[in-house]
Parts: C-alpha cells; structure tokens; sequence
C-alpha cells in the first residue's frame, strides 16, 4: 500500500494552486451558492462569458478522469479541427466545483459535468446550460478498505463514505443502494446505528484519505477506483454500472447562447466528440494510454491506472460481488452519446429522493418529462450518429429508446 503522501504526488503537476484547491468554492457550490458566488440572482452572461460564448475556438475545461476521455480523445485526434474548429488544449481543473465555476464565468465553452449538475444549474440556479450528448456510461463505483470487512452496502452502516459532489450520479446512484440496503443516508459528523455519513471529498483526496483511515469508503469516476485498488489497499464493492445499467454519468454541455446562436459550431464539437466515442469503442487500451501521464499527459496517472480503469471488468469481480449482473454485459466504462431522455427523467426523479446539503426546494414540482425536452438538444448528436453510422446502433432507430434497468 502507498502512504497517503505517495498518492498526493500522483496528482504534481503545472497545474496553478487556484486549480487544486479552491475549498471556499467548493463548500459554496456544493450548497447551491453559484447564483451569489458569480453575482445576482439570476445568472446572465458576464462581458467575459459573453465573450466565450461568441468564440469559436473550442475551449475544454475537464477533471482529470475517464469521464472527460471523449473530449480529451477528439482533442488529440484532431478531430475538431478535421471538422473544421480552432481548439485550444484542453484546460484541467482539479474540482467539480472550480470546473462548474469556470464554465458558468465564460472561461470554457465546452465541457463534461455530471447528470445532475445541469438540472441543478438550470433550475436553481437559473444558468441557460444545455447538454448536448453524453460523454460516457458507467465508469464509477465505489470502494472500501481492503481489510474493511465491509461486504455489501449493509456493512456501510456507522461508517463514513466520500462522495465528489451532491449532485452527482454517485450521491443518487449510492442513496439508492444505502435505501435498498435498509441504511439511511445522512450528512453529518458521524453516523448513528442503521446511518451511513457522507461528505463531499475532491476525487483527487479520495485514495490518500481511504489510505489514512480518514473514510471507510468512496464513490468516485475512473481512474480513483483503479488507483485506489492499486496503490491505497482498497476492494471495489460495487460498480455503479452493475447497480443502474449503462448509466449516464458525464455529459457534455454547452450554453445556450453559444447553440442558439452558433448552431453550425455546435454541430461539429458534437460531431467531433461522436466520432471519438466511436474510436474509443474499438480502441480501449490505446485510449488509455493516450490519455495517461506516458502519452498525451492528459490525466497525471500512470498507464497501468488508466488501462485498469477502462478495461478491468473480469470474472474476479463476479466473485467478489462487485459485479452482480453479469448477463447485463456491460464494461467498467464505456462510450454511447445518445443522451435517453427515460434516463433524464430517472435522474430528476432520484434526486427528489436524494439527500443533498444546501436548499433544493428547485427539486419540488419539476416534471422530469419537461426536463427532458428542455435541458438536452439531442439535435446535433442525431445528426452526428447518421453521418458516423460505425456507431453501436446509430442505424437502428428502436436504439434511441430504452427501459431504464436499476436492481441492487
């Protein structure tokens, strides 16, 4: 096992310390504060915003994780710029809530977030974000410690698990699995009998905290997991994949105003994205080491990490109980941009259901059937799958419809 110090200098990197820590941001965001963060009740564009907004060099802002493999992959590709866009490199930040932050200030006018952060930033925050497609499925799952003798999700009661964001696919996919499971999710100090106790953690702290003790457990993206196995002393418990089937988890958004009045652009970022979707498909390990700290630097994990975290879904897994649904054929991550509006809707259901810090009366009333008609603009990425039919069911219209499949 490697000391929690050893983890933390995986993550040295030219990265600005206004990247890595950024915790008063974090805390503010993750109560719902981006509306007096940025300023005023209802968020308009800045002068700066505007100005990113009517760019058209594609500028990416993205975690360091798989989540963010399509976009990084069609950056170093070049695919935008065989569709005909200026692109700059991609710009890594090391918080959801610094992303979520530079993306709503203007800085990045394409970027992937997590399911739920643009229901929140639409409807609570008033922030005219759209989702385009999505970045990929699967692709988490949570872990404990090794020697933990924690089994299943029932062994989670009186311990204390991260989660990287509230409104994230991991906080509703794992209340989900705690609910099932007889135990009740709260956000405090410590858990009483029958109580498991979350807090929000940076994915980047999540290995060197299960290492020193600090949580019994975390829910996090690829590769945090992998490395988490590797070199922390953790046993994956359940892929989230396994739980909700072929998930969505990060999805890629734009603004409004960059759609609406440049829906040209957009329709090649979408395209670009799409056609690495496909490539990622049939290319796994190559991805993988592309994206790691030996090929493009994308993501400061050594190949090793990556290659485990985008390939490693075999039958030791099936033994453990990590994986439970073998006949669902799924993968540890995978790479599907057809955003299913059922699956939209699931996720505004879930989170009513989902305990979260910070006012979520936005929640209250929001028809899930509405969201997903007006949050997503499926237009572009149906017109990319028809121009790249290689795509996995991009031919066959009954694919672009399905049963949303949840058992623990």
């Amino acid at each position: 096992m490697s000391a929690p110090d050893d983890l933390s200098a995986l993550w040295t990197h030219e990265w600005t310390r206004a990247d890595w820590t950024r915790r008063d941001t974090l805390d503010a965001l993750a109560r719902g504060g981006l509306a007096a963060l940025l300023g005023g009740g209802t968020l308009g564009l800045s002068g700066r915003a505007a100005h990113a907004a009517d760019d058209e060099t594609v500028r990416i802002g993205y975690l360091p994780i798989t989540d963010a493999t399509a976009l990084l992959v069609a950056h170093a590709k070049g695919y935008f710029e065989e569709a005909g866009l200026k692109v700059a490199e991609p710009t890594p930040v090391r918080s959801w809530s610094a992303l979520v932050e530079g993306f709503a200030a203007g800085k990045f006018n394409l970027a992937h977030l997590l399911k739920p952060i643009p229901v929140w930033m639409r409807y609570n925050n008033k922030f005219p974000v759209k989702v385009l497609a999505w970045a990929h499925t699967n692709g988490s799952g949570i872990v404990v410690g090794g020697k933990s003798g924690i089994e299943d999700f029932k062994g989670l009661a009186g311990k204390r698990v991260a989660v990287p964001y509230w409104y994230s696919m991991h906080n509703v996919v794992l209340q989900y699995a705690l609910r099932e499971s007889g135990v009740t999710p709260v956000i405090r100090g410590e858990a009483a009998a029958g109580e498991c106790a979350l807090q929000i953690l940076p994915p980047p702290e999540m290995p060197a905290a299960l290492a020193a003790g600090k949580i019994d457990g975390y829910i996090v993206a690829e590769p945090f997991n992998a490395l988490g196995e590797l070199k922390a002393g953790a046993r994956m418990l359940r892929f989230t994949g396994d739980i909700w089937k072929n998930h969505p988890c990060c999805v890629v958004v734009a603004h409004e105003r960059q759609v609406t009045a440049n829906p040209e652009w957009t329709g090649k970022a979408v395209e670009a994205i799409v056609r690495a979707q496909a490539y990622c498909v049939k290319n796994r390990e190559e991805v993988a080491r592309l994206i790691s700290k030996e090929g493009r630097g994308y993501l400061p994990m050594p190949a090793d990490v990556v290659i485990k975290a985008t390939t490693d879904y075999g039958p030791a897994y099936e033994r453990s109980g990590a994986i439970r649904h073998p006949d669902w054929a799924a993968r540890r991550i995978d790479f599907q941009p057809w955003p299913y509006r059922s699956a939209t809707k699931l996720i505004v259901e879930a989170m009513g259901q989902t305990v979260v810090e910070g006012d979520a009366t936005f929640l209250k009333g929001l028809d899930p059937d509405f969201v997903a008609r007006d949050l997503v603009d499926d237009r572009f990425v149906a017109a990319a799958l028809k121009r790249y039919p290689e795509w996995p069911g991009a031919s066959d219209p009954a694919a672009l419809t399905r049963q949303e499949t949840l058992s623990l």
